[in-house]
């Protein structure tokens, strides 16, 4: 008998064991601090992602309005710049072409200025003679009136020289005369005709310029014959 109550007290002990061992690992789950910050992260990432959701799309939408704004202005500055340059092309082109129709017969015009100085050349020949033909000295200076009708329609004039002040940018001086009778720098005498198209030289005129006589100078040394 007695052997038999020592077996079945061992066994409660152990049974009591058993649920003294299981309670506490209960108690150490229920305290386990490393399973606690995992449940409480599981349950705050889903809040912060959420939150990030919220707010990601408008920062997206700020920026990409930022950037178009941007580009906008940046289209918009260098639509100013085309234009502006375009103008500039178009009063560039259109003062090319007005240059070209003002001076596109220049050339021919100054091949026909040595036409007319043989003209007059030989009109001018032919002053205080009797026996030169009466109709063929009108024949050269119609022609000559004719041409000058021409250089006129072109804007071709001549530059007036006789008894002007001496201008080098439409006179080229050949000679200088001594005289008293005009001014130093004076053109006295035209050599050959200058011309003008439009605004533009083209061909100065060959004239001879006054110089003032030169005086003898009285402090010059003389040689005494004694």
């Amino acid at each position: 008998m007695s052997a038999k109550k020592i077996i079945k007290i061992k066994s409660d002990s152990e049974v009591d064991d058993k649920k003294e061992t299981a309670a506490e690992a209960i108690d150490k789950d229920a305290q386990d601090p490393k399973d606690e910050p995992q449940k409480s992260d599981q349950k705050d990432e889903p809040q912060k992602s959420d939150q990030n959701q919220a707010r990601d799309p408008m920062k997206e939408l700020e920026e990409k309005l930022t950037a178009k704004e941007q580009e906008a202005q940046e289209n918009y500055d260098r639509l100013l710049r085309v234009s502006a340059e375009f103008e500039n092309y178009k009063k560039r082109t259109s003062r090319e072409m007005e240059e070209f129709r003002k001076f596109a017969n220049q050339s021919l015009i100054k091949e026909m200025l040595s036409v007319v100085d043989n003209l007059e050349l030989a009109m001018n020949s032919t002053d205080g003679q009797k026996a030169v033909d009466k109709g063929l000295l009108e024949g050269l200076e119609m022609t000559h009136k004719e041409i000058l009708k021409v250089f006129e329609k072109f804007n071709v004039t001549p530059i007036s020289a006789q008894r002007q002040i001496f201008d080098p940018t439409f006179h080229e001086a050949v000679m200088q005369e001594e005289t008293d009778d005009f001014p130093e720098n004076t053109v006295v005498n035209e050599l050959q005709k200058g011309y003008l198209i439009h605004d533009r030289l083209l061909r100065p005129a060959m004239v001879v310029v006054a110089k003032s006589k030169t005086k003898k100078d009285d402090n010059n040394p003389q040689i005494n014959s004694d």
